[in-house]
């Protein structure tokens, strides 16, 4: 029986080819429009009023908005290539991507609807995912790669704790589901940065990639997950020390510094693809290690959580959607003009926002809006060359 005709069209749609097209132009798109409200609110202009208050809402979008948006885009393509089973696309990714646009809507404009509808609308997304990537991956029994629908879930269950912090007006449980959700992405990047980095690394260099050292990658992976957990366990409300976090987060931030320095970024500086990808998890353990120190009374833990947002996970993701974009588009995996101009501002963004601001506090305002401008021109250039290409059919003919 063929589907109606409306659904053949959204079909045929490049758009609706694969997850990476329509959730990395949005999640660009919405990063900088996010930004731009976040900006106008420092200059005491209130454009939005938006459910849980500004402060809430800038948090949980550039989360589980932009953030969430390139994962589940950058999961649900790779899935297709891990399994061999054609990932979703069409009228059903469509619909993916609706239910992730009515949230953004309904929480800028909640148009008084009950905080219940809210977020239930916004806590669809992630599940629904992670069940899409599930039945791919249990249908080749491809058990390596099931370990990020739980971390889909565990995400999830970081929004659920910002949206019940917000109906019952318990802050802690907003704070810690945020940095939840923060230290989930960055266990994404170690995940993902340690299978892609060396490989993209050696391929363009023509080098054998290096060989891993199986004790080194189990403590690395070990110790973020403890990382998540004990940040779970306080979520939860169970007292856990603050030294005991700041132990296992200085493992991890060092077996992850160790790990990076294997994968040879020095010579990766004539490509700015790929020392975006090397620089960026590079915070990582730059980011653990001032949230070590930030546990310990050095500085506030919001500075170690920006180092991680922004020079991490918002730099990886600029790097990865630029060069995911070209080679599934069938293009030649290039640096495009100003892409390198990019990455290095959003670095520049996350050192102002981060080791700079803790070590001077009173140039506060001058850094909010530096990184914000940075951001938005960082990610407007990534729209100026790749809004065409994520709208159109590939070049070479090919399906996806």
């Amino acid at each position: 029986m063929k589907p109606p005709h409306f659904v053949a069209s959204l079909n045929r749609l490049p758009v609706a080819r694969l997850a990476f097209r329509p959730f990395f132009l949005l999640a660009s798109l919405f990063s900088v429009l996010a930004m731009v409200v976040w900006f106008a609110f420092w200059h005491g202009d209130i454009l939005l009023r938006p459910h849980g208050g500004l402060m809430w809402w800038h948090q949980h979008e550039m989360l589980f908005g932009f953030g969430a948006a390139v994962v589940v885009g950058f999961l649900l393509t790779a899935v297709q290539n891990w399994t061999g089973r054609k990932s979703v696309s069409g009228a059903p990714l469509l619909g993916l991507v609706a239910l992730w646009l009515a949230a953004r809507l309904l929480l800028a404009f909640p148009m008084e609807l009950p905080m219940w509808q809210l977020a239930t609308i916004d806590l669809a997304f992630l599940p629904l995912a992670a069940l899409v990537m599930a039945r791919l991956v249990l249908s080749v029994k491809l058990w390596r790669n099931l370990m990020f629908v739980p971390v889909m879930l565990l995400l999830a269950t970081a929004n659920l704790a910002m949206h019940l912090g917000v109906a019952q007006g318990k802050v802690e449980w907003i704070r810690e589901g945020a940095y939840l959700a923060v230290l989930l992405i960055a266990v994404l990047m170690v995940l993902l940065g340690g299978r892609v980095i060396p490989f993209f690394t050696s391929r363009k260099l023509g080098r054998p990639q290096p060989a891993p050292i199986p004790r080194l990658e189990k403590l690395t992976l070990g110790s973020v997950v403890a990382v998540v957990v004990l940040q779970l366990v306080v979520l939860f409300g169970l007292a856990v020390p603050a030294a005991l976090q700041a132990v296992v987060m200085l493992v991890a931030a060092s077996t992850s510094f160790m790990r990076l320095a294997r994968w040879e970024g020095h010579r990766t500086l004539h490509e700015p693809l790929l020392w975006g990808l090397h620089l960026s998890y590079a915070f990582v353990p730059v980011g653990l290690a001032m949230w070590a120190m930030a546990l310990l009374g050095a500085f506030r833990v919001e500075l170690a959580v920006h180092a991680l947002a922004i020079g991490g996970i918002g730099s990886m993701m600029l790097a990865m959607m630029a060069r995911v974009s070209l080679g599934h588009t069938g293009r030649v995996i290039r640096t495009l003009p100003g892409i390198g101009v990019g990455l290095g501002l959003m670095f520049a963004a996350a050192l102002l926002r981060s080791p700079i601001l803790a070590a001077f506090p009173q140039i506060t305002h001058w850094v909010y809006n530096l990184s914000i401008l940075f951001w938005c021109i960082a990610y407007l250039i990534f729209l100026f060359h790749y809004t065409l290409p994520l709208l159109s059919a590939r070049v070479d003919g090919q399906e996806g």
